[in-house]
């Protein structure tokens, strides 16, 4: 298996690692390509025997699967670059959400699939939001999940859902991360605990809940209940934020969901334009 990867920024790089530290790929099964070259020649430093390709469309003709790990809109740029090169037996992989099926199945003349990573893949954990193309056979799906899988969990959700699931499996590290940094600071500041002791119990309690959550069989709502005792400390706080909360997680899906439409509104648009000029010529 020959891997690409178009963009190795944040997560095109923290793919890259997650997937050669797991054993899932060797460097040599992996070309990239970047419009700044000297972020791969970093890369292929790291790990020796990695391609650095000239151009994308030499990590296209190398590869079988080719991950875009590109922003929502330098796709369309991306995509009449390599088209060229492009062949039915690719599989092409997006990885950002506000991308769809459809633009993609539109433009390419191969296989396509979208998989929203996480960060939490860098210790090979975490779910892959796997969305897959209708050209996608069930041995390519098999395939490609079979990969992430070194990875994290490979978890199948509809499009239409891409929004709210990355949510949680995309941005939920940065939300809860805020959380507990907010808790963490004030623990700080009106207690004697230091900082670092603060930061490890809380990484502790974190995982801990997590393994309960989807290993010991417990729901949120469940898990609260096995803590709270009535009338003690646990309860008196949790009836504190579920005062102090009310409404924002409303306003945390409802400020995704904009962002992501305003996103989508201005794709339409390039792969409209791009479908129009097709035409034209």
């Amino acid at each position: 298996m020959k891997v690409g990867f178009i963009g190795t920024g944040s997560m095109g790089s923290l793919l890259i690692y997650a997937l050669i530290q797991s054993g899932a790929l060797e460097p040599r099964q992996i070309a990239a390509s970047n419009r700044t070259p000297s972020k791969v020649r970093q890369l292929s430093l790291r790990y020796p025997g990695l391609h650095e390709s000239q151009s994308n469309r030499e990590t296209v003709i190398r590869s079988n699967i080719i991950f875009l790990c590109v922003k929502p809109l330098e796709f369309k740029h991306v995509i009449d670059d390599i088209l060229p090169v492009v062949n039915p037996n690719h599989i092409i992989v997006s990885i950002t959400s506000p991308v769809q099926l459809r633009h993609l199945e539109s433009s390419l003349p191969c296989k396509v699939s979208k998989v929203i990573p996480s960060v939490t893949h860098q210790v090979g954990s975490g779910a892959s939001l796997c969305i897959h193309g209708e050209r996608m056979t069930t041995e390519d799906r098999a395939v490609l999940e079979g990969l992430l899988s070194h990875i994290g969990r490979p978890y199948q959700v509809d499009e239409a859902c891409t929004r709210i699931t990355s949510d949680f499996s995309s941005c939920g590290p940065a939300f809860i991360s805020f959380f507990l940094e907010q808790w963490i600071e004030s623990a700080v500041k009106l207690t004697d605990i230091k900082r670092a002791d603060a930061c490890a119990l809380a990484g502790e309690m974190l995982l801990g809940t997590g393994k309960l959550l989807t290993e010991g069989g417990y729901t949120p709502q469940e898990l609260q209940a096995r803590v709270a005792v009535p009338g003690g400390i646990t309860a008196q706080a949790l009836a504190l934020l579920k005062v102090s909360l009310n409404g924002v997680f409303d306003s945390l899906i409802q400020t995704t969901h904009d962002k992501y439409d305003e996103d989508l509104l201005k794709l339409d648009e390039l792969f409209k334009a791009g479908e129009i000029n097709r035409q034209q010529y």
